[in-house]
């Protein structure tokens, strides 16, 4: 059918692939660093000329179409000529978190947000970012006639800034003022947040086309890089994707949007037509950090001592709530040690309870997915962690599922790729507009719980008593 590119523009590089539209063969690739981001502020400019810089030397010469994935939680506040009002408000500003919790209690607390959007207000949401700038720049808020997240904006300025603004279902569902589960926007909590109404995109489909550039380019619909990334990967129903960053998330693939009075649970829509359930925990890989640290070694290093321990770390458990905890919802909280004998007080043990800590949390977040109905078969492993012996020893038994660790790619541009692929074939007939390509799979290794299952379980059971004990009922309510 072509070529076609993907294009993703995280918080710190641009990556671009150039890939068969049919098959996926990545034909080319091109990578460029962004300036370092002082604070959670930045000039969009940067991202153009990191774009430029990646896509040089004929890197797209002969591509047919291009798909966008960007950063997700950005804010670009524009006048009414289009024109930026302030430098974008990217990141998570933990200067607006009063700005949330205002915003929770201005609504009725967490179970009316959860039900009007399927998500709760934070720091790092563009609802939030807005609300925080009409309090703190109310003659820039004022001003503000229309918003943009940075891959809309990426997409208007590829299509040489036309009048029709546009955005996708994925991209939107992360806004706090469009839902999923209904597929419309919220213009009252925008007017809630900011003051008054702005100008919104249009939300396309998943195989929509934003338009095409002065040189006939297609510009496909374009997304955020968390559902790029599922996209990328080929994740589909039965899957659930474990991000192991600091923090970590954990997401699975579902049919509908699940309803959480909690909000425990982030209702997304995914890049598909599909949605994106995720969880957030506070704990992951920083964890294993501090347990290094302690031990005075690295990961990897932490990884070899905690595989000469045995499953169970000799009685130790480690909740893992070292900077408070959002599932369960601990804000307040910190982490704790117990079961500590004698005979197992050795470097070993204490490595092999900060791996299983960790990946029980992770296992309870799963769980929350769990019991809303999301069937969880595999679980995608993603981040440098998941390369730990240790994690790949622990993990197929603590979550109950077969693990699969892709090898390193820039899955995010790959989703963007295939975004193109899917418009492209759609305009020309070649496509459905319901069904994307079918690309291969990503390479992967695959650990298979097996006998291992029993003994895994058992851990988790003996980590699910010591939880209860210290926090009993902390999944059973709303916070």
């Amino acid at each position: 059918m072509g070529i076609v590119a993907g294009l993703d523009s995280s918080s710190e590089s641009t990556r671009i692939v150039v890939c068969d539209a049919d098959t996926g063969a990545v034909i080319r690739q091109g990578y460029a660093p962004h300036p370092a981001e002082k604070g959670h502020e930045i000039d969009p400019q940067a991202w153009l000329m990191s774009l430029g810089e990646a896509a040089g030397n004929g890197l797209l010469e002969g591509v047919q179409a291009i798909g966008v994935s960007a950063q997700q939680h950005g804010v670009l506040p524009l006048d009414g000529d289009g024109a930026l009002v302030r430098a974008a408000l990217v990141g998570n500003d933990r200067r607006a978190q009063s700005a949330a919790a205002d915003l929770v209690d201005a609504l009725g607390g967490r179970a009316a947000w959860a039900q009007a959007v399927g998500a709760v207000p934070h720091a790092a949401q563009p609802l939030t970012k807005l609300r925080w700038l009409a309090r703190n720049e109310p003659a820039n808020a004022a001003r503000v006639a229309e918003v943009l997240q940075p891959h809309d904006w990426l997409v208007w300025q590829l299509l040489g800034r036309p009048a029709r603004r546009t955005t996708d279902r994925g991209g939107a569902s992360g806004t706090g003022y469009w839902s999923a589960a209904t597929g419309a926007y919220r213009p009252d909590l925008v007017e809630l947040a900011l003051g008054h109404q702005v100008r919104l995109p249009e939300v396309l489909g998943p195989s929509g086309t934003a338009g095409f550039t002065p040189e006939g380019l297609l510009i496909s619909a374009g997304t955020g890089e968390t559902m790029a990334a599922a996209f990328g990967l080929g994740v589909g129903s039965g899957d659930a994707v474990v991000s192991l960053g600091a923090s970590g998330s954990v997401f699975g693939i579902h049919h509908e949007a699940p309803a959480d009075s909690t909000g425990t649970i982030t209702s997304f829509a995914d890049a598909t037509g599909m949605y994106l359930p995720v969880v957030h925990v506070s704990n992951a890989v920083r964890v294993l950090r501090g347990t290094a640290e302690m031990l005075g070694t690295d990961l990897a290093g932490l990884s070899e001592l905690a595989l000469k321990s045995t499953p169970g770390s000799y009685g130790m458990v480690l909740l893992p709530y070292l900077e408070g905890e959002r599932t369960p919802h601990l804000p307040h909280t910190a982490g704790s040690l117990h079961g500590l004998r004698r005979e197992s007080m050795k470097p070993e043990h204490l490595a092999r309870a900060a791996f299983e800590g960790m990946l029980c949390g992770l296992a309870d977040a799963l769980d929350v997915l769990r019991g809303r109905g999301v069937e969880v078969r595999r679980v995608f492993l993603l981040g440098a962690a998941a390369e730990l012996g240790a994690v790949q020893a622990a993990a197929p038994g603590l979550f109950g599922a077969q693990v699969v660790v892709p090898q390193p790619a820039d899955y995010a541009a790959l989703g963007a790729a295939r975004q193109a692929a899917w418009a492209l074939g759609a305009a020309h007939g070649t496509l459905p507009a319901h069904e994307p390509p079918r690309w291969p799979a990503a390479a992967s290794q695959v650990f298979e719980p097996g006998e291992d299952l029993p003994v895994g379980q058992a851990v988790r059971q003996q980590y699910i008593a010591v939880r209860e004990e210290s926090y009993a009922g902390a999944f059973l309510s709303a916070p």
